[in-house]
């Protein structure tokens, strides 16, 4: 006589045995090659420093919803600050250039400018998407760049004391010392001389407008030099002594704001990727336990409708199994929610460690809360009364 297991198909067999791989999940170790920063070793001549600007990053917010992240915007937005202040300082130590700032926008002049968009970040990816354009506003490249890492990563930092990611921001500062050194002669102080009279043009239209002129597609020409010695633009090279000085602080407060947020955010980062893996894993099993369950279902319903009685209980068992490995399936998937919500509930108390930094600017506090350019905006008009009033005496 034939036992009651012996009727049921093989469909069952099968569904149970996927059932049995997504207890056997495969650990994956990845290795990430970190790129070293390319260092310039010969002395660049003062005229030929570029300075550059790293303007802060795009959030990226609606590629959020589009790659199923669960990134709250207050962290992606301080996280598009936090990761251009990485860029800046690694593209300030590779030596090739002037003085590497973050700056609110093109409003701030300075000769080189680096935005860039957050295309992804999770913690196990991070894809940028780059443009680098000069003053003159002609566009040097357009590039995205992607790193992937794995678990080892983060214990790297901690003995290294390096971002995890910074073979991203070292190739970006390699390409961008490859790009100015293939700037054709006299091309740097050029650039150098167009920021002046930006510059200038800003807080002297009258006399500056003719010095400069957009061309057809766009970019800035110099039409003519000003005079040796000119009064009008020793003023206003004053002034932007001045503005140096509020950018450098500015610097200062975006540096301490990195500094504020490295430990929460380097938490968050490790917590994300752990997440990340979690919730992979149990979206795989939920899926494979639902569809194994799915097929033992309408197996054993089908089996159940047989005339044969030991096909009738195996296949009623079956479909028992079945509903089981559906609930396991659903199971698996609330879990994987909770997983997400661990994620939304860390990324709120990284915005609590993020608090409005203090300035202090020889003779005025500033509180930077809020949108930074209307800020600089603001600075701007402020630079633009004390020209006037020294011109007036």
């Amino acid at each position: 006589m034939k036992t009651v297991a012996m009727q049921i198909p093989a469909t069952y067999f099968l569904a149970f045995f996927f059932l049995l791989l997504t207890g056997c999940g495969q650990a994956v170790v990845k290795t990430t090659a970190n790129t070293p920063l390319t260092i310039e070793n010969n002395a660049i001549p003062e005229s030929q420093l570029l300075d550059l600007g790293v303007i802060t990053f795009d959030p990226g917010l609606d590629n959020i919803d589009a790659n199923g992240d669960t990134t709250l915007p207050e962290v992606r937005n301080a996280e598009a600050l936090y990761l251009a202040n990485q860029l800046a300082d690694t593209i300030q130590r590779s030596a090739a250039w002037g003085a590497v700032r973050v700056v609110p926008g093109r409003q701030t002049v300075v000769d080189v400018y680096v935005k860039g968009r957050i295309l992804q970040s999770d913690g196990e990816t991070l894809k940028l998407a780059i443009t680098a354009s000069d003053t003159s506003g002609r566009q040097w490249y357009r590039k995205n760049y992607k790193e992937v890492i794995g678990k080892y990563a983060y214990e790297k930092r901690k003995r290294l004391g390096r971002d995890p990611f910074q073979g991203i921001f070292n190739r970006i500062a390699n390409d961008l010392s490859q790009y100015r050194q293939k700037l054709a002669g006299g091309r740097a102080e050029e650039l150098r001389t167009i920021s002046e009279l930006r510059f200038a043009r800003d807080f002297a239209p009258e006399a500056y407008n003719s010095h400069i002129a957009e061309n057809r597609s766009g970019r800035l020409k110099i039409r003519r030099l000003p005079a040796v010695n000119d009064p009008i633009l020793n003023r206003i090279q004053r002034i932007r002594e001045r503005d140096y000085l509020y950018v450098d602080t500015l610097q200062e407060h975006y540096d301490a704001f990195s500094r504020q947020m490295e430990t929460p955010y380097q938490t968050w980062r490790s917590f994300s990727y752990e997440e990340i893996l979690s919730i992979r894993e149990l979206r795989r099993q939920s899926r494979i336990r639902t569809i194994a369950g799915v097929a033992v279902i309408v197996g054993g319903v089908v089996a159940a409708g047989s005339d044969n009685r030991s096909k009738q209980v195996g296949g009623a068992v079956a479909a028992s199994a079945g509903g089981l490995l559906v609930k396991s399936g659903l199971s698996k998937r609330a879990e994987a929610q909770i997983h997400v919500q661990a994620l939304l509930e860390l990324g709120q108390s990284l915005e609590a460690e993020i608090e409005p930094q203090v300035i202090e600017l020889e003779d005025r506090t500033i509180t930077l809360t809020g949108n930074v350019e209307s800020q600089y905006a603001q600075w701007k008009a402020i630079l633009g009364e004390i020209y006037r009033a020294e011109r007036s005496q």
